[in-house]
């Protein structure tokens, strides 16, 4: 397979890939191509949609795509195109449409289930080759939609392996967070925040599980944030809520990194165990365990809160943190502009403490205005700039190669390693889907 005159196949071998797999805008095209309008991709969940005509608007690769809820209560996913001359149908992120939508430009309107409800005049339509009695004017659906406990996905080709194939492990991180709630539900809370980083889309996805970089990139924000804790130990002579020691967590020292296990799976997906402690024994952590334990019984309750997860990358469009209620989808804007959505959820039936601690995370590490967003955002755009140069064709990979081992189709990191398996995993499931076409290129 060719792009141009370039091999793709030959931009990624085991242990470094080739920088135009980043800043090469043919490339880029194709990516959307075979991997972002060819995958599962995240749309959204159930639970922004939750009334017949409530409608959420997301992007699917380069296409903008209409998630809604039916008069039936089945969520469906359409192009946000009306079928006449092409105008949008939902111009707002997110609302309700009433009884069915309507288009701006001529007022075609469509039931939420795709199909035409009325066009004024149809007898202009009369031996035309517009046969609206056979579904012509109707609104075209994703290829495939699926869902898996309520987190919805689509995909805009009819090939490749079905969602539950395709996740694989990965539905680990969806169990997680819903079986974290003692009434066995999420729902997102609010609006999310969004932001745009100037770099190519696969360097904010290997940050996710690059544990190198924390106590480099971090290193001054987390210096600060112990100060903040000890000063206020010091004078409220109690320890600092456990809010802080999320940023202070960042002052790790680097050679204790390496107990942090990363794990890759099948189709690109990737683990990163957890490393912030979230099980003190204060009073609002113990009332939640207890609820969570009555739901779920003893054994199961305590599998669920002892499970060490801190980011699972959904390949290709998702980063999730199950322990903290969230989750960050991006959507690829052009070869060095990527947005970032990132959502907050609520676990039904935990005390209003969990979800308030939850949100400090949320507010204190992803929010646009926090300095450990700020520190990673100035990074990738240094990388994307760097990239762009003439002073290396290469990106190393080389940390621990050769030393990570496979089981059953899954890699592991060697044991206290920081091993960059994880990086070199997602390139190796690029260049398959790169290669494949079909969703399948992957495995």
């Amino acid at each position: 397979m060719r792009n141009g005159d370039r091999d793709i196949s030959r931009l990624v071998e085991p242990d470094r890939v080739h920088r135009l797999c980043y800043t090469d805008p043919d490339i880029f095209e194709q990516e959307m191509e075979r991997i972002h309008e060819s995958l599962w991709v995240y749309v959204g969940h159930k639970s922004q949609v939750k009334a017949p005509g409530d409608y959420y608007t997301a992007q699917i690769g380069r296409q903008p795509m209409i998630m809604v809820r039916g008069k039936d209560g089945e969520i469906r996913v359409f192009y946000n195109r009306c079928p006449h001359r092409g105008a949008m149908l939902c111009s707002d992120r997110s609302g309700n449409a009433g009884h069915r939508f309507r288009c701006s430009y001529h007022a075609w309107m469509y039931n939420f289930d795709g199909t035409i409800a009325s066009i004024p005049a149809t007898s202009g339509y009369d031996g035309t080759r517009m046969n609206l009695a056979e579904g012509d004017a109707g609104l075209k659906p994703a290829a495939r939609v699926d869902n898996y406990r309520g987190f919805y996905f689509a995909s805009l080709s009819p090939d490749g392996p079905d969602l539950d194939t395709f996740l694989g492990g990965a539905t680990l991180t969806f169990d997680q967070l819903v079986d974290r709630a003692p009434d066995g539900d999420v729902e997102v809370v609010g609006d999310c925040f969004r932001m745009i980083q100037k770099s190519n889309w696969k360097i904010f996805l290997e940050n996710q599980l690059d544990v190198s970089h924390p106590s480099a990139t971090h290193e001054s924000t987390g210096v600060a944030a112990g100060q903040v804790e000890r000063e206020m130990e010091k004078r409220d002579g109690r320890k600092a809520p456990l809010s802080y020691s999320f940023i202070s967590a960042f002052k790790t020292p680097i050679e204790d990194w390496v107990k942090f296990d990363t794990v890759g799976h099948p189709y690109g997906h990737c683990f990163l165990a957890g490393y912030m402690g979230l099980r003190p024994q204060d009073p609002d952590t113990v009332e939640y365990e207890t609820l969570l334990k009555k739901a779920h019984g003893e054994e199961k309750g305590e599998a669920i809160l002892s499970t060490d997860l801190h980011h699972v990358l959904v390949y290709p469009s998702l980063s999730v943190q199950p322990p903290l209620q969230q989750l960050r989808a991006i959507r690829p804007l052009g070869v060095d502009r990527t947005l970032t959505e990132i959502w907050h959820f609520r676990l039904k039936g935990a005390p209003e403490a969990i979800y308030r601690r939850a949100l400090d995370y949320y507010y204190l590490v992803n929010s646009p205005s926090t300095m450990v967003n700020a520190d990673d955002l100035h990074n990738f755009w240094k990388c994307h700039q760097g990239l762009s140069t003439e002073g290396g064709d290469w990106v190393s990979l080389h940390r621990n190669y050769g030393s990570d081992s496979e089981r059953d189709g899954v890699l592991y990191s060697a044991p206290g390693t920081m091993s960059e398996m994880p990086l070199r995993h997602m390139m190796q499931a690029w260049a398959g889907y790169m290669g494949a076409g079909n969703g399948a290129g992957g495995r």
